[in-house]
């Protein structure tokens, strides 16, 4: 008996290298830190009341927000391990199957369990409040998807330490992601990881067309949305066309491995090839999914710091609409050297290269904004010209990719690692921290200290340049995607060495933003006028944190960046209060527990699945049926908040009378 347990956990958990004991012991050691603060602070009702049962948009963006940092920490290590390996010729820090493994995970995490979740993050906290709306459209929906996508994220994460992490490229290519070459369960973590998420992911594109189109204050027409509410619009737009590929793509390569078919294998009569062309009909616009709503953030960023309107407002809803049309339309790009044939290259060249005029005149429309404008060099400004000369440069290479004759020479190179991660990097998480240096006072109600926040700022770009720009030479010098060590006689060492210092560069600056944000909790500027930055959208309408309800009263909108508007005719004397007897009782829904359940059973079926237990997937499974049957019958969905109660809260917070 004692054998046969000895056996099973020589299989189920990974051994054999002391960098996964290390996380065996840091894994087990946080597990203990947090029950004895949940028992010994007695917290476990406050966890349930007020986090894993919550719907309110606000709570479920923190959750993004916070799931996706430590996501940032996760990915983060993953690519200083790989730096650390690629540092100088011939080093032996990792071994080839881990070095493949960790390429695999830092990928997926970056794309899928970072950048998607900071992005939902943003949109939770900040688009109900520029439309005026008091919540989302499905607000049970939008806690369903969270937890899909953390639970997702769990059952991914945890292969490194269970089972093996998958080893076939963050896109798992087929023969190397089928069963004849990951014969192991770490394929099997990617396939159902991504897919639960996938699936809360598909729900927050749809929860937040519906809410734009349907949710917005009276007045507020199409055409007077900030834009970064436009831009959330159209990445919603991409999403709900996008993800619906990447389900079904997982779900053939799951046909594949789990029972014997061949879509995707030559041998029984599939074509690998195919599941590239499916892979990157999502992957590419999932590129524009991210990138679109830090586009947003520039915008408001610009304009509030200018203390001018936007310049260009049209052209830049054209603009990001039609990137949302174009980016189905520039998937071929990634494999010019697949023989695709002469036509289908010049046409997703053609294609390649005209999504990148929508996307430069955007940058015009932020520089004539800024020209003349009485700009303020905050915090989220710094990101923000940060940002512009970086993702120019990861622009003009990203053409020079789209050139098909060249990207014979650049294809699978390291100067296409140095692209996008310029566009990545500089685009997508200078964005987005932007975007969290912005609305963070409104949210949490309080700045996060300055002085730290530079440091932050200047370790994160001078590494980030240190870091990437090398990679380009690199790239022109013959170095590889995916080679996990070289020679002395390849001549790549100084310059892998350098990558590899602006990699730490950066990873300093991520451990200054933690410091920066436990200091500035405790010791940080609290916003006691709702406006810290003098905004120009609903948002810095109501108090910071906005109260659960968000707006006392359902602001109406006659133009375009009303609030502004509002206080120049005021002259930017204080707001007049609302009359206390004139508040009514508000409407809301009420939590559920139903959400996080229903995605824990998710979690059992897909770990279930992972091991080729199917009394286990089938247990999942049951338990997805039964939530789903369970909230079919509940009819207690919501609530009012008394009159009273609203009236407590706007006066003690200033605003009524």
């Amino acid at each position: 008996m004692i054998d046969r347990i000895k056996d099973f956990a020589s299989h189920f958990f990974v051994t054999g290298d002391p960098l996964i004991y290390g996380a065996d012991v840091s894994i087990g050691l946080t597990t203990l830190a947090i029950l004895f603060v949940l028992f010994y602070f007695k917290k476990w009702g406050w966890l349930w009341r007020e986090w894993l049962t919550t719907v309110d948009h606000k709570k479920i963006g923190m959750m993004y927000l916070i799931a996706s940092l430590l996501m940032l920490f996760r990915g983060g290590v993953d690519a200083l391990l790989m730096r650390t390996q690629l540092a100088l010729p011939n080093v032996k820090f990792l071994e080839a199957d881990h070095y493949n493994a960790i390429f695999t995970t830092h990928g997926t995490i970056m794309i899928l369990f970072m950048a998607m979740p900071m992005m939902f993050g943003l949109f939770n906290m900040v688009v109900p409040l520029q439309i005026g709306a008091r919540d989302v459209a499905y607000p049970y929906l939008n806690a369903v998807s969270f937890w899909l996508f953390l639970f997702g994220a769990m059952l991914f994460n945890i292969s490194f330490v269970i089972g093996g992490s998958p080893d076939a490229g963050w896109l798992s290519y087929p023969p190397l992601s089928e069963m004849s070459h990951s014969p192991g369960v770490g394929q099997n973590f990617y396939l159902w990881g991504i897919q639960i998420s996938g699936i809360g992911s598909l729900a927050t594109g749809i929860n937040f067309i519906v809410t734009i189109l349907k949710m917005r204050a009276p007045g507020m027409k199409m055409m007077k949305l900030p834009l970064f509410t436009w831009s959330v619009f159209s990445s919603s737009v991409i999403i709900i066309f996008a993800f619906p590929i990447l389900t079904v793509t997982l779900a053939l390569l799951f046909i594949d491995r789990f029972m014997g078919g061949h879509f995707f294998t030559m041998d029984g009569g599939g074509n690998p090839m195919m599941y590239v062309n499916l892979i990157w009909m999502w992957g590419h616009p999932e590129v524009y999914i991210v990138v679109l709503p830090a586009f947003g953030i520039f915008s408001e960023i610009v304009s509030t710091f200018s203390r001018k309107r936007i310049f260009g407002y049209k052209s830049m809803v054209f603009s990001l609409m039609s990137i949302s049309v174009l980016s189905f339309f520039t998937w071929v790009h990634h494999f010019f050297t697949m023989g695709s044939g002469a036509d289908v290259n010049v046409a997703f060249a053609l294609a390649t290269m005209a999504i990148g005029i929508p996307t430069g005149a955007k940058v015009f429309n932020w520089l004539f904004t800024m020209f003349r404008g009485r700009i303020r060099m905050e915090q989220p400004m710094l990101w923000t010209l940060a940002f512009i000369p970086c993702f120019v440069v990861g622009g003009a290479t990203g053409v020079m990719l789209a050139v098909a004759p060249a990207d014979y020479q650049y294809h699978n190179s390291y100067f296409l690692i140095a692209h996008f991660h310029q566009v990545l990097i500089g685009g997508v998480v200078f964005g987005y921290l932007a975007g969290i240096y912005y609305w963070w006072p409104k949210l949490f109600g309080f700045k996060l200290n300055d002085r730290l926040g530079k440091y932050a700022f200047w370790l994160w770009n001078i590494g980030f340049y240190v870091c990437f720009m090398p990679q380009y030479a690199l790239g022109f010098m013959g170095m590889t995607r995916r080679v996990y060590t070289y020679g002395w006689d390849m001549g790549w060492g100084p310059l892998n060495l350098v990558s590899t210092v602006g990699a730490f560069f950066m990873g300093i600056g991520f451990i200054f933003q933690v410091w920066q944000i436990a200091y500035s909790a405790k010791y940080g500027e609290r916003d006691t006028t709702g406006d810290p930055w003098n905004g120009r959208t609903l948002e810095w309408s109501i108090p910071s944190p906005p109260p659960v309800y968000n707006f006392a009263v359902v602001p109406v909108v006659d133009e375009r960046d009303s609030f502004w508007e509002d206080k120049e005719r005021r002259d930017f004397a204080p707001a007049p209060l609302v009359q206390a007897s004139e508040l009514e009782a508000i409407h809301m829904p009420r939590n559920s527990g139903v959400p996080f359940v229903f995605s824990a059973f998710f979690f059992v079926a897909g770990f279930g699945f992972v091991f080729d237990w199917l009394w286990m997937a089938i247990l999942g499974l049951a338990g997805v049926g039964a939530t789903l049957l369970i909230r079919s019958f509940q009819y207690d969905t919501d609530y009012y908040i008394p009159a009273e109660e609203v009236r407590q809260i706007e006066t003690a917070s200033g605003r009524a009378v």
